[in-house]
């Protein structure tokens, strides 16, 4: 029987290819060969802004490097309320605050966003609190920022207290000093809808709103008849035929006036501007930090809502400041000429069926009358994408309704 020594000297281990020495094996990291702009190229694709805290840590290099990278995702843990974070909660409540996962600590800015629509969205966006924060960070961007003595979980820093500390958006990305493309993505909607109810909004904005697009519907699900045929008033393809509702020619049916219809659409539609409002206002300070931002896009993971703000929108920020609502911290929504579109029952080329399905198309009434209408259905129709952006494509062929609204 062969012993442990014997079976090595029949397997020996290769030896070092002949260019290299040993030296060179134990001691060079030929990672190291590698020039920054390729470093750089790797941190971009990473983009998450916690992978790229943890890469911070590796070496004095990742760490001078990082900060350079120019495309950055922020994905934001949790929400926390003020009522969560005051004074006078208990230790208790206050760890198991800083703990709460996406879902409960959202469910906090649900119980509070009409009462008070904005506090729970300043903490998401806003300065540093002393207590409690809504994005935990790796200590790769604050290596001593809490001046804890206690070990440091992966997502945050442990503070004197035992409890995690956690950093705004805000300031963690203060740590990098040439962004260009910034995504921020938010634990979910701030709109608490019933569950089969459809709600997606998308807006841009400058100074103050430029253009929102809104797409609803009373309920979703997914259908298709054995024949292959849809059912009544519905619209099957993007040309508008196969309508066999018989009379429907894209009218609202007396029964919107009647039932409610008419009034959850305008629900939506003043709970989504409000929702939009809130985010570009808490959107200021990183804005003013960052000058080089080429686009930004503040989203959730719900895809509920989509704020998007391209260079020149930014720059307009940077040059005329925003008006803010005299009521809340938001921004003022200007006086509006809207445009909605209406299905009572609307089949996607995929089976999915959308009843009550409503488009609406905003702009400030100043720029709607000095732009052409022909040019509305493409903005309005490239607002979403996938099948919401097929919904759009068929229900902007319909009737179109114009109604006006004033300034909140």
């Amino acid at each position: 029987m062969m012993n442990s020594d014997q079976t090595a000297r029949i397997h020996p281990e290769p030896e070092p290819h002949p260019g290299f020495s040993m030296s060179m094996i134990d001691h060079d990291d030929h990672f190291d060969r590698l020039p920054d702009s390729l470093l750089l190229d790797i941190f971009n694709k990473i983009g998450d802004v916690k992978a790229l805290g943890r890469c911070c840590v590796v070496s004095r290099r990742f760490h001078s490097l990082v900060p350079q990278v120019d495309n950055v995702v922020v994905r934001v843990d949790c929400v926390i309320s003020d009522d969560d974070a005051s004074p006078s909660s208990s230790s208790a409540d206050k760890s198991r605050s800083s703990s709460a996962t996406p879902a409960s600590g959202f469910s906090s800015l649900f119980r509070i966003f009409f009462v008070k629509p904005l506090q729970a969205l300043s903490q998401l966006l806003g300065p540093k609190r002393d207590m409690l924060n809504s994005y935990s960070s790796p200590n790769g961007l604050f290596p001593n920022s809490s001046g804890s003595s206690g070990s440091a979980s992966d997502d945050g820093e442990m503070d004197r207290g035992g409890l995690v500390t956690h950093h705004s958006p805000t300031q963690v990305l203060r740590n990098f000093s040439e962004i260009r493309f910034l995504r921020i993505e938010l634990p979910g909607g701030e709109l608490g809808i019933e569950e089969g109810v459809l709600l997606k909004w998308r807006a841009d904005f400058g100074s103050t709103l430029d253009n929102c697009v809104i797409l609803g519907a009373s309920s979703i699900s997914q259908h298709k008849g054995t024949d292959g045929v849809c059912g009544n008033s519905c619209i099957r393809n993007s040309n508008g035929n196969n309508n066999n509702g018989g009379d429907d020619n894209g009218s609202i049916p007396e029964s919107f006036y009647t039932n409610g219809g008419l009034k959850l659409r305008v629900v939506w539609t003043i709970s989504s501007l409000i929702a939009a409002s809130a985010r570009h206002y808490l959107l200021q300070p990183i804005i003013a930090d960052h000058k080089t931002l080429d686009n930004l896009v503040l989203t959730d993971a719900d895809g509920q809502g989509v704020l998007c703000m391209n260079r020149e929108q930014l720059e307009e920020l940077r040059v005329k400041p925003l008006s803010a609502s005299s009521a809340s911290k938001r921004t003022l929504v200007p006086a509006l000429n809207m445009q909605l579109w209406y299905a009572p029952h609307l089949e996607l080329p995929d089976g999915v069926v959308l009843r009550g399905a409503t488009l609406v198309a905003i702009r400030p009434s100043e720029q709607s009358a000095a732009k052409k209408e022909v040019s509305d259905a493409s903005w309005v129709s490239t607002a979403f994408e996938g099948p919401y952006g097929t919904a759009a494509k068929m229900l902007v062929k319909r009737r179109t309704y114009c109604l006006e609204m004033n300034s909140f």
